[in-house]
């Protein structure tokens, strides 16, 4: 069974990874800046920041895998970026493999074209982080050293406020969202949490970028 950390393991996203892992049986630990409010049965919590190099040595120690659901927005803008090459860095050289879950911003409007977060329409509160996630996605495409890593875009209604019922399905794609067939790009967190355990345990995803809608 793969052995998953995931920091940020509070936040949205970082929550039904933590929960969908714990289902399954699998050994996951959530590791967040503060302590937990709600804590998952068949989870562990540690506290931790993916600022600080020896919470980053604890979370690879004993990890195949380790999971980055970090917004870069709050106290955290311009911070999550260099972080993340950090850990990479420190993940290649301990054979760990690095998922990170980055926005739907750095999504392309159609194939070769702009990013979602480059077109007028994107919201300009968002903007920031969104540029930042498709910076470490750059960073990530462009590294040599032969980290395995996957980069996962949700769909673009995804959060707390689109959470929705588990259907127990999902769509993957690649760099274009996908949308239903009234337009639609969507995941429930429930299902983003199941993709990404089984991103986790079938590594169908090395070193490229996915993305999850219905």
């Amino acid at each position: 069974m793969t052995s998953t950390v995931v920091f940020g393991g509070s936040g949205y996203a970082g929550s039904h990874i933590v929960e969908a892992a714990a289902v399954r049986g699998l050994p996951v630990t959530s590791m967040t800046r503060r302590e937990s409010a709600t804590q998952i049965a068949g989870a562990t919590y540690r506290t931790g920041s993916i600022l600080d190099a020896a919470d980053r040595a604890a979370a690879l120690a004993g990890a195949e895998v380790v999971i980055v659901a970090v917004s870069p927005r709050g106290d955290m803008a311009g911070q999550v970026r260099p972080a993340i090459a950090a850990l990479a860095t420190e993940a290649a050289a301990a054979g760990v493999r690095l998922g990170v879950i980055g926005g739907a911003g750095s999504l392309l409007e159609v194939p070769g074209g702009r990013m979602l977060f480059e077109t007028p329409e994107f919201g300009d509160d968002y903007r920031a982080e969104a540029r930042e996630m498709a910076e470490v996605l750059g960073d990530l495409r462009s590294r040599s050293d032969g980290l395995d890593w996957f980069f996962v875009s949700p769909a673009g209604d995804f959060g707390p406020w689109a959470a929705g019922e588990y259907r127990g399905e999902y769509r993957v794609g690649g760099d274009v969202p996908l949308t239903d067939a009234d337009g639609i790009s969507a995941i429930g967190g429930a299902d983003f949490g199941v993709a990404i355990v089984d991103e986790i345990e079938d590594h169908a995803h090395e070193r490229e970028r996915f993305t999850v809608a219905y």
